[in-house]
């Protein structure tokens, strides 16, 4: 569906299901370079299983227009601001890489929107080389490789999809070749720059779920754990052998740990 977010215009989609504010409400937040097909087969989980979905493509990407945010803590504003577009008073946030940060930093500014958050491929901070920011500044085909490359576990280059036929590491190219120009930069510059996530931890009451990838050679399992540690009520889930992109490496373990949140969030 289409949403005016802050008078932009921005594309969210719903799992295959009318987005219903009276249900428990779920968003889904991507990473640096993506959109809201990352979320394919979660989104239509979550929309079948009695919850309303907002999975956005971010300002500046995917089928949304505008520029791409320049801060984490921007694009957390920009978050409550779907809310309240979407006329969803909270919501249970679920980010990936750069959407974790977003989704801790929304947590930690508009505690009142947040119900729950889980946090995948995260870590308190986002490093990112000056070879790979070089290149995406330059929109050098050369960062599609490297993010596509340090982004998926072992298994996965070597052609372990669940669906026949297809190839992670080209589906992860394709998606992240449609970014327009200086959006990939923008989003890797805004991961490198934010310095919050511990202190916003600190603050954050709400149930945390971290998903993490014991292979993810970009935000190592080790930082994602030391994040959590931050948190103070959060549980760590590592799923074995896996790397950063997990909605794709490992979809139906991660669907697993989420169910499992939901499941202990309600009860």
């Amino acid at each position: 569906m289409q949403l005016a977010v802050n008078g932009i215009e921005t594309f969210v989609a719903t799992g295959g299901r009318d987005f219903d504010a009276s249900l428990p409400a779920v968003v889904l937040l991507h990473g640096a370079g993506f959109d809201h097909t990352t979320w394919a087969l979660h989104s239509r989980w979550f929309a079948h299983h009695g919850h309303g979905v907002l999975a956005p493509d971010l300002p500046g990407h995917g089928r949304s227009c505008g520029a791409a945010l320049a801060s984490i803590a921007e694009m957390a504003d920009w978050t409550a601001a779907l809310l309240n577009a979407a006329g969803c008073a909270k919501a249970w946030l679920i980010g990936h890489s750069m959407g974790s940060l977003i989704a801790l930093e929304t947590a930690a500014r508009h505690p009142a929107k947040v119900s729950a958050l889980s946090l995948i491929g995260t870590a308190a901070t986002m490093t990112v080389g000056p070879d790979l920011l070089k290149a995406a500044e330059a929109n050098d085909s050369a960062a599609v490789a490297m993010v596509s490359i340090w982004g998926l576990g072992f298994q996965a280059e070597l052609g372990g999809s669940l669906a026949p036929g297809l190839w992670m590491h080209s589906g992860a190219q394709r998606v992240l070749e449609q970014c327009r120009p200086g959006v990939l930069f923008s989003d890797l510059s805004a991961c490198n720059a934010y310095r919050n996530a511990l202190h916003a931890a600190a603050e954050v009451t709400v149930p945390a779920t971290l998903i993490l990838g014991e292979r993810d050679m970009m935000t190592p399992a080790r930082a994602g754990k030391a994040l959590a540690a931050a948190l103070p009520n959060s549980r760590t889930v590592v799923l074995r052998g896996a790397g950063h992109m997990l909605m794709v490496e490992r979809p139906d373990e991660l669907l697993a740990a989420l169910r499992d949140q939901s499941v202990a969030t309600s009860a």
